[in-house]
């Protein structure tokens, strides 16, 4: 490994730890949970909804059921979650949105192979939403919402 890769680390595990001592993280942690558990029970009625009741193909309802629910969780989030850290609306709902993206994205891969193993639909968008809520929690923490120097 080379040196300043390892400083790299050790520089970022030392604000990782920082960043965990803060009970702000955590409460904040909770309030996006919440949200986030808002935003799963749309996505998977949605979802569930769409598969089920009109019949359309897992990605396409996956895609549609993510934008219901990204949109409800912006809301919450900026309103709630991160109150203290607000910025232009627009510019911060573009960096939310990059984020859900790149989720949904990481989402569409995890269902389309769990669908692929076998995983009944609703199932399989219920574990994909819950693994990659960790990459969009950090995203919107990390970028989206975070304070300005």
């Amino acid at each position: 490994m080379s040196r300043s890769l390892s400083t790299s680390l050790v520089l970022a595990g030392g604000r990782a730890g920082a960043a965990l001592r803060r009970p702000h993280n955590w409460v904040q942690l909770a309030k996006f949970c919440t949200v986030g558990a808002t935003g799963y029970v749309i996505n998977l009625a949605v979802f569930s909804a769409l598969v089920l009741g009109a019949g359309w193909h897992h990605l396409l309802a996956a895609t549609v059921s993510f934008l219901v629910a990204v949109t409800n969780n912006y809301l919450w989030n900026r309103l709630w979650t991160f109150r203290g850290q607000r910025g232009h609306v627009a510019y911060q709902g573009i960096r939310f949105l990059l984020v859900a993206v790149c989720a949904l994205a990481a989402n569409l891969v995890i269902l389309d192979l769990l669908i692929a193993f076998g995983l009944e639909k609703i199932p399989a968008q219920a574990i994909a939403v819950i693994l990659v809520t960790p990459l969009n929690f950090v995203g919107n923490k990390l970028w989206s919402f975070r304070r300005r120097a």
